[in-house]
């Protein structure tokens, strides 16, 4: 198939008085230019008295239809603005029309030519200069977002997250119906559930959405954007200390080997002898028997001794032990309340804080009425006390999460004997791992060491 040069001429209704921009006069132009090249066929598109703003013109848009249907191998115009006034339709028309139909594109009055390397290297400069408004744009975008968001205001409506609606006239998330599946969520991770199950029970989609709910700071009163954390003005829909118990619990549970198969105390239990890890080893028709490294030659690495003399102790027998000794710390936990409220620590250092913050302040426009070097010394000194006191505040905080997690593994312990039976695999080594950091075998001695002091 002989494809055609398509000649495109536009006049605005002003341009048409305008000399050298009547469609006469480009008509002429561009013939002739297709005369010198001995180009014979030829077809021509003209769109009278339409603005050169936007695409949405009849003459182009069969053009462009052309294009497509493969008709056309050349496009050519008098002056760049006759194809469009608008850089970014320029661009859109010769980079997502003319190049991928291989249609070149020729202006007589830039003396562009995109069949030639002079105006392929025009076409390029055009194209930086796009991108560079286009990246301009995006960061004046992403500036007027963060600013938005550090006022606690929404990014926006698209993505909101599982359990709010996004209110676009007061800017902020709003809980709805699903906000108590979050909290619901959340209990029952702390409670020593797993998101598999959870997931199941809740009738999420999938796994996977339990576990991205429970790390989603959103649910607590945060908005996250570009790795940083802005207090938002959405209502939470649990407590900043329910999430970070959640999370500490997630980073204990993550300790487990990627190996773990399903057994209970895989990736705990180590040799009293030489010190190397035991793991779970088949021993015939009996089940499973723990044995250790040094005494399994086929990972030669985690071998300490190769004459360790520890014969290891049957998986099932070692199990029972752990589990006897668990259900032993109900008589062990001291029921007594603490007199001190371990909230009232972090209360009175964010009283301070707050003291100290506003002294800064006032020292801050005392030197710019006075900048003298008392004054200088007086910041310096204050925000150093800020310092430490950010840090107290933060060690605070950690202390009471782990106070909070000490009492729900409490909890979980006081009625272990009753509620083991009807756990799964997954639950019970997630409440051993809560508790227990190491069990270590020497042939028939066993001993465990806590994590927690109950």
């Amino acid at each position: 198939m002989n494809k055609i040069a398509a000649i495109y001429i536009r006049v605005s209704t002003d341009a048409q008085r305008e000399e050298g921009y009547s469609i006469d006069a480009q008509k002429e132009m561009l013939t002739a230019y297709c005369v010198s090249k001995s180009i014979k066929n030829y077809e021509y598109y003209i769109d009278g008295g339409f603005s050169g703003s936007n695409i949405d013109r009849p003459e182009l848009k069969r053009l462009m239809k052309d294009i497509e249907d493969g008709k056309v191998g050349c496009v050519l115009v008098y002056k760049l603005d006759r194809l469009s006034r608008s850089q970014k339709d320029t661009l859109f028309l010769i980079e997502d029309v003319f190049n991928p139909n291989n249609v070149d594109f020729v202006s007589l009055n830039e003396s562009m030519d995109t069949s030639t390397p002079l105006g392929r290297l025009m076409l390029g400069i055009l194209s930086a200069f796009a991108q560079l408004e286009r990246e301009n744009i995006k960061e004046r975008t992403s500036m007027g977002m963060k600013e938005r968001v550090k006022m606690g205001y929404w990014m926006g409506g698209g993505r909101v997250p599982f359990g709010y609606d996004y209110d676009s006239e007061r800017g902020i998330l709003v809980p709805n119906k699903d906000a108590e599946t979050v909290r619901k969520i959340y209990e029952l991770y702390i409670a020593g559930y797993s998101t598999n199950y959870i997931a199941r029970m809740l009738g999420l989609s999938y796994e996977k959405l339990a576990r991205q709910i429970l790390r989603r700071k959103t649910n607590a009163g945060f908005i996250c954007f570009n790795n940083e954390e802005y207090r938002g003005l959405h209502e939470p829909i649990i407590s900043l200390e329910t999430y970070e118990k959640a999370m500490q619990l997630m980073r204990e549970r993550s300790k487990t080997t990627k190996a773990d198969s399903g057994h209970l105390l895989t990736g705990l239990v180590k040799c009293g002898y030489c010190g190397a890890k035991m793991r779970y080893h088949k021993w015939g028709k009996r089940g499973y028997k723990i044995i250790c490294y040094s005494r399994d030659k086929n990972k030669a690495h985690l071998v300490h001794n190769p004459q360790c003399p520890n014969k290891g102790i049957m998986a099932k027998e070692l199990e029972n032990i752990v589990r006897d000794d668990l259900f032993s710390f109900r008589f062990k936990i001291n029921n007594t309340q603490n007199q001190t409220n371990p909230e009232s620590v972090a209360d009175i250092l964010e009283q301070r804080e707050k003291k100290v913050r506003d002294k800064l302040k006032k020292l801050y426009l005392l030197f710019a009425e006075n900048d003298n070097e008392a004054l200088l010394e007086a910041i310096d000194e204050t925000k150093s006390e800020l310092d430490v006191i950010e840090k107290e505040i933060k060690a605070e905080k950690e202390q009471n999460t782990l106070s909070g997690i000490k009492t729900e593994v409490k909890k979980q312990l006081s009625t272990l004997s009753e509620s083991w039976d009807y756990m799964t695999n997954h639950e019970k080594r997630n409440i051993i791992r809560s508790c227990v950091s190491e069990i270590v075998v020497d042939c028939d001695d066993v001993k465990l060491y806590y994590k927690l002091k109950l």
